[in-house]
């Protein structure tokens, strides 16, 4: 973990030094603890354990005895002292959480996104849905210390600016982070999604454990959000993790962005349902169906190659309403083929990653992961480990995100903890 300083220039360090490491003490910490894990003297410890419990961000929760002398009081982190809100926008939905200062969802919505909408209608819809979400926890507006944004990049972050989302066509050059911290009253941070994923894993992770890897993101589209020695990678732009034109297949279909077989053309869930299609597994798709639409058609390629039963309407055109049908085998195996090609796809593209970065953990997640995820991943480790153009030759952690479907909304909520609580070295700077 981080130690302090005992110049009185950076309190506020400090402060964030001690506050981080009693957030990773479930149990809590006495100041004597405080002292030896951050390298402060008991003195700063005292005065910024009074500033932390006067601003209600701490608690005093009993006595320990530990061998003679006085006994140790333990300091706990208030919960409810602080809260924050993340919003995702995916070109399919819209998610909106609110999380206390220990990272707990308290409260949680969701709304479709409406794909013909100008931006100046979404940004105020998403206003709108904050305050009913803030007004359906029972938080204290008060204690709202900001909004976090996680939405597709790229994004201007410096400026606050959505530049040129693929899959949002109306958004050109928005500036989401003004129009919505005016229409809401609140401050307001921008990520890109990806990014923001990989903060909650870090969020919710202690010292030891996710220091290299990288989140890897499946929603409507795909990316990966980059940690190295525990340390987002967000580049000089913040548009670091677009790694959807990394070239897997050099005979596949050509991308928009000119070149064949780019990773994130093959495998997004509107090229499986493609394929699907392609195979007699679905029924085809008009031209130009929105992601509401492409959405329920990848439900239920999922559902078909796990063998659960499907609505025979929506596959064969035919039979009654309310009619179900389980799978032929042929028609699971089929279905797992074109998840498995996509898990063999992605594996490609890890490895470039894994040797890039030298990482030694994957992550995965999104909305649209925990469908496929365990198809998937029937095949992709080994892929990855087996390859010839592997360097690190040493054993690759391979996990699904503990946090859900939502963890990109709450990464922009974790977004907003952690510029506000965890220590970094830039608060040790003096401005002149």
């Amino acid at each position: 973990m981080r130690t302090g300083t005992n110049l009185p220039a950076i309190g506020g360090y400090n402060q964030a030094v001690v506050l981080d490491a009693i957030r990773r003490a479930s149990e809590g910490l006495s100041r004597v603890e405080l002292a030896v894990q951050t390298g402060l003297s008991a003195q700063t410890i005292g005065n910024v354990s009074r500033r932390l419990l006067e601003a209600g961000l701490v608690r005093e929760t009993g006595k320990i005895v530990n061998g003679p002398g006085k006994p140790r009081t333990i300091l706990q982190l208030e919960a409810h002292g602080s809260y924050a809100v993340g919003v995702h926008i995916d070109p399919a939905v819209i998610t909106y959480v609110v999380l206390d200062l220990r990272g707990v969802v308290v409260s949680h919505s969701r709304t479709r996104t409406p794909s013909a909408s100008e931006p100046v209608q979404l940004i105020d819809l998403m206003a709108r849905s904050i305050d009913r979400l803030i007004g359906d926890s029972g938080v204290d507006p008060r204690l709202v210390i900001g909004v976090g944004i996680a939405s597709p990049g790229p994004i201007d972050a410096e400026q606050g600016i959505v530049l040129d989302p693929p899959m949002l066509p109306l958004w050109r050059h928005v500036p989401l982070r003004a129009a919505l911290s005016e229409a809401t009253g609140l401050p307001v941070l921008l990520e890109k999604d990806v990014t923001a994923a990989a903060v909650a894993e870090l969020w919710f992770s202690t010292a030891s454990e996710r220091a290299n890897f990288a989140f890897v993101y499946y929603g409507t589209g795909f990316g990966t959000g980059l940690v190295v020695g525990r340390d987002v990678v967000r580049g000089s732009s913040s548009n670091a993790g677009d790694a959807g034109h990394i070239t897997v297949d050099p005979a596949g279909a050509i991308c928009v962005c000119g070149r064949a077989g780019c990773v994130g053309d093959l495998i997004t869930p509107r090229a499986l349902v493609c394929q699907a299609v392609d195979a007699g597994l679905l029924p085809a798709l008009d031209d130009g169906a929105d992601m509401e639409t492409v959405s329920g058609a990848f439900h239920r390629l999922a559902a078909i190659a796990g063998g659960a039963p499907v609505d025979v309407t929506e596959i064969e055109g035919s039979g009654p309403a309310d009619a179900q049908a389980t799978p032929s085998s042929d028609q699971r195996d089929s279905a797992r083929r074109i998840l498995h090609g996509a898990g063999l796809h992605l594996a490609r593209a890890i490895v470039v990653l894994v040797n890039l970065l030298d990482l030694d953990e994957l992550v995965f997640g999104g909305p649209f992961w925990d469908e496929i995820g365990d198809v998937v991943l029937e095949v992709l480790p080994e892929a990855v480990e087996q390859s010839a153009a592997l360097i690190p030759r040493r054993g690759l952690g391979f996990v699904g995100s503990a946090i859900g479907e939502d963890v990109a909304a709450v990464g922009a909520a974790c977004l907003v903890l952690d510029h506000a609580f965890s220590p970094r070295p830039s608060g040790m700077l003096i401005s002149v």
